[in-house]
């Protein structure tokens, strides 16, 4: 069923130490057990499986479970051992997992949606499950009850969550690009804020609760940090991927974001270093350093007697340019930009070569990520995707030697 690869890490590098294969379908997450050599899956091929490593090195499945529709997300919590299954239906469903993860039991089923079921997260401290659907609504259901406490609505599909369990918000990305920051009560509910800032769907959401930060990651292939805690609208544009964001996760104790995309890309992102933003597109009729009319400033061609030019952006600066005067390319990874963008003649004079330093790092990933989870404290790194294989990854050389000590062992 797996087959083990590597012990330790020799380079700088992810180093994968496990593949688990055996699913029929797409695995759509898949998440590390604290503490114990395994992963839990959920896949569309409707299983709910518990891997456990065995003295062989080998992954084998201690729980096989089947539900009734195709499992679309998952939400674990470890020291409860309570496990909530999305599935394709609409509904949740929630199980209890044994000590020695070899029995799951089933609790309730939660009528959540009345479509497929995109993200969730169980909080223990209010006792709900949070939900987000493909019927475009956010729900909140009671887990001592059963009963439902509130949902909202949006124009798109509800695509990702995160929950920021002492003060109660939700942040849901939708199809439409938007995060919207919602207070939840009770029966009721409250809508703080809009985010707006990516040119396609929200994949993917992460909230660190101490510094108060934001992340998304969508199809525009970009990741954008929002500083919710700093109360000034401040955010940073992080471009290096090539395809869709589809996962996230921060790491306070290094300060660093790791980011996967659709095309197997994994990036490392050094969020401990000054960053500035990156300026707001301006719009002209014409270029703003030559005055050469765009294509469509009609009165000044017919004044000019001249032929209307493309417009193009200054990555650096912001200003609307034609072709001739935004000829240059190059990576700016202060403002995020990993790999050679437009800017205009005046900023590329101005950009030292030491400004071009990187400030991410890159490594290939080998299938689609459409998930993606870790544990620190042991540099562990699992993926999975539509490929129907779960990788498990060393980290530890990628995202810093402090946050492993070593690896457990059954």
């Amino acid at each position: 069923m797996a087959a083990e690869i590597h012990s330790r890490p020799q380079t700088a590098r992810p180093v994968l130490l496990n593949k688990i294969e055996g699913h029929s379908d797409t695995v759509n997450s898949a998440v590390l057990i604290p503490k114990e050599d395994g992963v839990i899956t959920v896949s569309e091929d409707r299983t709910i499986r518990v891997w456990l490593k065995r003295d062989s090195g080998q992954y084998w499945p201690s729980i096989f479970h089947t539900v009734s529709s195709p499992c679309s997300c998952m939400s674990y919590h470890h020291d409860s051992r309570r496990i909530f299954i999305g599935q394709d239906n609409g509904a949740i469903v929630e199980f209890l997992i044994s000590e020695d993860f070899n029995k799951m039991s089933h609790v309730k089923t939660y009528p959540a949606h009345q479509n497929r079921v995109s993200d969730m997260v169980f909080s223990l401290e209010s006792q709900w499950v949070v939900s987000t659907g493909h019927d475009k609504s956010v729900s909140w259901m009671c887990t001592q009850s059963g009963s439902m406490l509130g949902r909202h609505y949006f124009t798109a599909w509800a695509s990702c969550l995160q929950y920021d369990h002492e003060t109660q918000h939700a942040f849901i990305g939708d199809f439409s690009g938007t995060i919207t920051l919602l207070k939840l009560e009770t029966q009721t509910y409250s809508t703080i804020t809009t985010l707006k800032g990516h040119e396609g769907s929200i994949a993917t959401l992460w909230w660190d609760p101490v510094q108060r930060l934001l992340f998304s990651g969508a199809s525009d292939h970009s990741v954008i940090m929002w500083d919710i805690g700093g109360r000034k609208g401040r955010t940073l544009l992080l471009q290096g991927h090539h395809e869709r964001v589809q996962s996230l996760r921060y790491l306070q104790l290094t300060r660093q974001l790791v980011s996967c995309s659709a095309d197997g890309g994994m990036a490392v992102w050094n969020m401990d270093t000054p960053r500035e933003e990156a300026p707001q597109w301006l719009d002209s009729d014409s270029c703003q350093k030559c005055e050469q009319p765009f294509f469509w400033n009609i009165k000044q061609m017919w004044d000019t007697k001249t032929m209307g030019l493309r417009q193009h952006h200054c990555r650096k600066c912001g200003k609307a340019v034609c072709g001739k005067c935004s000829s240059k390319r190059t990576s700016f990874p202060i403002m995020g930009f990993e790999f050679p963008v437009r800017v205009c003649d005046a900023c590329f004079d101005t950009i030292k070569e030491e400004d071009r330093t990187p400030l991410a790092t890159f490594h290939e990933g080998k299938h689609n990520i459409a998930h993606m989870d870790m544990d620190p404290s042991r540099g562990l790194m699992v993926t999975c995707g539509s490929d129907r294989i779960v990788k498990i990854w060393d980290v530890t050389q990628v995202v810093g030697c402090s946050l492993a000590t070593g690896f457990s062992s059954r």
